[in-house]
């Protein structure tokens, strides 16, 4: 059915005191500790275990070895940052993490063993081997699958799979829950907080290591709302996907590389050594940029990783994924290099939180990598994005333990603050190619101002007004890719210096007056 406007009053379907929207690792966690206490509406807009934590790969970074220290975590932290941390927010995160991670364990997570206890790995830009993982390179699978079951098993906790999150709802300026797509029904939920765990913007671009969901629809709900976002512009590649098609840009895991992989050009020689002292274990924007080179140079699609220092058992034992994937594709990389090239992966900007979650919207919290809680700055260190969804939800959750649980049902002066509708529904599958080829053109690894003015004109003579619609998740998950998308270029062109994830070919160094960030509120850069 095409319609062409969204009610503004709804019957009410459910409350609970607690709103969870996103089953990643930070939602799943504070939905499991929440629910010790209280009633928890968990909405997930696919299957639970569909997000970006089960994709993740590489593991958890925490300072739990005896030659390791959370002030070692948090010095790593900064450095990768790029002058853009938040000091109090990394330090909450490296001294948070290993008792948060012990709790993983205790909840039953089945990290990968040594002889001497917990293993430990070594990525990019870590000076100690701080990595946990599990399952070889499946380290979020197992998360994810060991906390949905614990979820799930709880009765406080009511879980609503397949339900688009297309609203919050205030009253008097205070977040008082959502209306959600359910079953091709629009519903109203209310409750006294909502807290937002619906990770990143990946697939602004056509190509992104992050699965569907990716689309930014929560970090939109509050940006609708009035909520801050900052750091729009630092949306970090990474260095290493399969570049093999028909094979989608699978990551490889910088663990890869940890272990001892090495990259090689086309003529087969070791480069990264000429562009960074610490080589294929330099920050990640550094290793994405310098293939980028590589790749422009020789005028080819990829570099190569190769595997040759790891044993063929080693590599089956320690990336049993990697290996089963790419062997589906006819690459064995036993003994073959892995043909890689950049992809877009994750998204260090997000809705501005404190410390404990809390957004600019009373009763609006958020978590995970839709989340700019500060931690990761400029430009994020390899293995904190599971860490952060896993201490802010915990300190989330600890916060919100101590609410109010009696839920108000009356529909008196409720705001309903929908998405901006900014094309028409038939052209859905061609908007959604035209945005991939603006984003992977002139928002990539390195941009320049007037690729960004042409694009940013050509976003807004895009917009229409009063467009058709129908009530299909994907239509909305496009209208929110685009407004973040048209924040994102608006942000890197604002940013007038190179820095972290943000490279700007005419202004190629970081220039000490942008140490700060840049914010988003109603529509204007604050």
């Amino acid at each position: 059915m095409i319609l062409t406007s969204l009610p503004s009053t709804l019957p009410l379907a459910d409350t609970a005191p607690i709103i969870i929207v996103g089953s990643g690792i930070a939602g799943l966690y504070a939905a499991l500790l929440l629910g010790q206490t209280q009633s928890v509406i968990l909405l997930t807009k696919n299957i639970l275990p569909e997000s970006n934590t089960t994709y993740a790969q590489g593991g958890i970074a925490a300072a739990i070895g005896i030659t390791d220290s959370p002030e070692l975590h948090y010095q790593d932290t900064m450095m990768a940052g790029a002058g853009l941390c938040n000091a109090e927010a990394v330090l909450a995160l490296v001294y948070d993490g290993p008792k948060r991670v012990r709790h993983l364990i205790e909840l039953g997570v089945p990290f990968d063993q040594t002889s001497d206890g917990v293993a430990l790995t070594k990525e990019a830009a870590h000076s100690r081997r701080r990595i946990l993982h599990a399952d070889g390179d499946a380290t979020g699978r197992i998360i994810s699958k060991t906390l949905i079951q614990l979820v799930k098993a709880n009765s406080k906790i009511k879980i609503y799979e397949n339900c688009f999150a297309l609203s919050l709802v205030t009253r008097q300026q205070q977040c008082t829950g959502l209306v959600a797509l359910h079953q091709g029904i629009l519903k109203l939920f209310l409750s006294n907080a909502v807290v937002l765990c619906t990770g990143g913007i990946g697939q602004i671009y056509g190509k992104t290591t992050n699965p569907s969901v990716a689309t930014g629809d929560g970090i939109n709900l509050a940006y609708q709302a009035g909520a801050i976002l900052q750091d729009m512009e630092f949306i970090q590649f990474h260095p290493t996907a399969l570049q093999h098609p028909p094979a989608p840009p699978f990551l490889i895991s910088e663990a890869v590389r940890g272990e001892g992989a090495i990259l090689l050009n086309q003529s087969e020689k070791r480069f990264m050594p000429s562009y960074h002292e610490l080589a294929e274990l330099a920050p990640r924007d550094i290793v994405a940029r310098s293939i980028f080179t590589e790749i422009n140079k020789e005028n080819t699609p990829c570099v190569y990783l190769d595997l040759s220092k790891l044993t063929p058992q080693g590599i089956k034992q320690r990336f049993p994924n990697i290996y089963e994937t790419c062997l589906r594709y006819g690459l064995d990389i036993t003994v073959s290099p892995i043909p890689v090239a950049p992809a877009a992966h994750y998204f260090m900007g997000g809705i501005q939180t404190d410390l404990h979650g809390r957004t600019a919207l009373p009763g609006l919290y958020a978590a995970g990598e839709a989340a700019a809680t500060g931690v990761h700055g400029a430009n994020r260190l390899a293995s904190n994005s599971l860490l952060e969804g896993l201490v802010f939800g915990g300190r989330i959750s600890e916060l919100l333990k101590k609410s109010n649980s009696i839920v108000s049902e009356s529909l008196q002066d409720l705001e309903f603050h929908y998405p901006k509708l900014l094309t028409d529904y038939t052209n859905l599958a061609a908007d959604y190619s035209w945005l991939h080829q603006l984003t992977d053109q002139s928002l990539g690894i390195i941009r320049q101002a007037d690729g960004l003015k042409k694009t940013l004109s050509n976003l807004e003579n895009k917009i229409r007004s009063n467009p058709h619609f129908e009530l299909d998740p994907a239509y909305f998950e496009l209208q929110a890719m685009l407004q973040l998308a048209k924040l994102s270029f608006e942000a890197a062109l604002a940013r007038t210096e190179s820095r972290g994830g943000h490279f700007r070919s005419d202004f190629p160094e970081p220039r000490p007056e942008w140490r700060k960030n840049l914010t988003f509120q109603n529509g204007r850069i604050l």
